[in-house]
Order: C-alpha cells, then sequence, then structure tokens
C-alpha cells in the first residue's frame, strides 16, 4: 500500500479483518493456482507485497520450508505479526517510496496492492528489480472500471441503491488516487518491463456469502466518507446493509486480473 493520510481502507479498523477474510475466501483458491503454477517451492526466497492478511504469506510458508524465506511487507503489519516466525520475516515499507527489502528474490507477489499505490509505477519497478534472473513475479489487481457494478442484475430498487453505493465507493477511491483500470494495464507493463512468458487471466465471483461480508465490512469502513462526501445518507446506508444482511441479492466483486511473468 502506501502511506498516504488519504488510503481510504485503513487496515487498523475492526472491518479490515473481515476485509482480509472475505478476500482470502473469494481469491485464495486463484492466488494458490498461479503459485503453484510458478513452481513456488523448497528453499525459494519470497516477497509478498502488501501482506495485509496472512492467508497467502502462511501459505507460502509451508511451500518453501525451512531452507526458504518469505519477506512479508505492508505500510501497516498488526494482521501480518502473527504469522513473523520462521521462515517469514514481517516488514513495515511502503512500496512505492522505499527500495525492495532485498534482492534476489526466486518469486515476487502482490494482491490488490498497486492499485492503491499513487506511484505505482515505481513500486511495479521495485519488484521486478529485486527478482533474481529467472525469478517470477505475480500481481493481481482489480479493474473496477472494467466491472463497475455490485448487482449486475439490476432488477430492483435494492440493486439499484447497491450500484450506486458502489459508485459512490469508487469515486472516493478515484479522489484518492486509485487507478480504477489497472489491472487490465498489468500483461502491457510487465511485457514493458522485460519479462518473458507473460500471461493473464481474471477471476470474476459474481455472487457468494464472501462478497455479501466483503460489502457489508466495506460498507461499514467508509460509510462515514461516503456521507461526508454527500454520496449517501445515513439512512440509505443502513437500508442497504440490511438488504445485504437479507441474502436476496446477488454481489459481484471488481474482476481480479492475475498477471505473471519471468525475468531475464
Amino acid at each position: 500500500m502506501t502511506r498516504a493520510d488519504g488510503y481510504l481502507l485503513d487496515n487498523q479498523q475492526t472491518e479490515a479483518g473481515q476485509r482480509f477474510d472475505a478476500f482470502a475466501t473469494l481469491f485464495d483458491p486463484t492466488t494458490f493456482r498461479h503459485l503453484e503454477r510458478l513452481g513456488a517451492g523448497s528453499g525459494w526466497r519470497c516477497w509478498e507485497v502488501g501482506a495485509g492478511g496472512t492467508s497467502v504469506v502462511s501459505w507460502l510458508a509451508k511451500k518453501v520450508g525451512p531452507t526458504g524465506k518469505v519477506v512479508a511487507t505492508d505500510i501497516d503489519t498488526s494482521w501480518a505479526a502473527s504469522v513473523a516466525r520462521s521462515p517469514v520475516e514481517v516488514r513495515v515499507h511502503d512500496v512505492g517510496a522505499e527500495e525492495p527489502p532485498g534482492e534476489g528474490f526466486d518469486l515476487v507477489h502482490a494482491r490488490l496492492v498497486l492499485v492503491h499505490v499513487p506511484d505505482r509505477e515505481r513500486a511495479l519497478r521495485s519488484m521486478i528489480k529485486s527478482l533474481r534472473p529467472g525469478g517470477r513475479i505475480l500481481v493481481e489487481d482489480a479493474d473496477p472500471a472494467l466491472q463497475p457494478l455490485l448487482c449486475p442484475d439490476e432488477y430492483g430498487p435494492e440493486q439499484q441503491l447497491a450500484n450506486r453505493l458502489r459508485q459512490g465507493f469508487r469515486k472516493l477511491l478515484a479522489e484518492r488516487g486509485a487507478d480504477l483500470a489497472y489491472g487490465r494495464k498489468l500483461p502491457r507493463l510487465l511485457r514493458e518491463a522485460g519479462l518473458r512468458g507473460v500471461e493473464a487471466d481474471a477471476y470474476f465471483p459474481v455472487t457468494s456469502l464472501a462478497c455479501a461480508t466483503l460489502e457489508s465490512a466495506t460498507i461499514r469502513q467508509i460509510r462515514d466518507q461516503l456521507v461526508t462526501a454527500g454520496l449517501a445518507t445515513q439512512e440509505e446506508i443502513d437500508r442497504h446493509l440490511a438488504n445485504v444482511a437479507a441474502g436476496s441479492m446477488d454481489l459481484a466483486t471488481a474482476p481480479m486480473i492475475s498477471a505473471w511473468g519471468r525475468k531475464n
């Protein structure tokens, strides 16, 4: 992430843990499939950028074993502190402003991080720089502009309200420097950086309990900002949260685009 006072989704808030759990449920299978394909294994040195929660770090730690190393970094490491034991090293680090926390990594991974980093170009260069020759990078980021709706099937007032609040969320993100079309750029950016074997795919959950959990936690986390900006009223937010809790809406996420490549 970035050390910016305007970062919308503060890890210190209670809802952050709920969001991390929802992300793990929604996206870990996709992330782990890609990491397996890239060959993550015993003895590897890995850098997990913007670690946030613990699920990916813990998975990597098991893969690399006692002879490997996982450096987990974030601007706020409070949630990752629980896994700070060998082979995991947890560091406070700003990927968009500081030098890499090491070099010669076999693997660098970031999920839903760079879209929020103002100097994401520098961050990506830093991640690639830290790789050894032949090292792999996997960058996974959302593309809210590609699919901007919370309810793709907008058939009633509940769905219309949900999509209006999602539009407000996107507006707040953009005002804080998020690139809402970043995910689609990843394959090109990796090629332009000189990586080989660049490929990408996307995952787009349309409805699940985890999508509802994520939406509820996100709206609770940003409700004051939505109201202050005039994007919603407290009554509208309460009504939307009740609609989400009722479980009658199909709630989607923005597509998460995963792109990977190998350093020469």
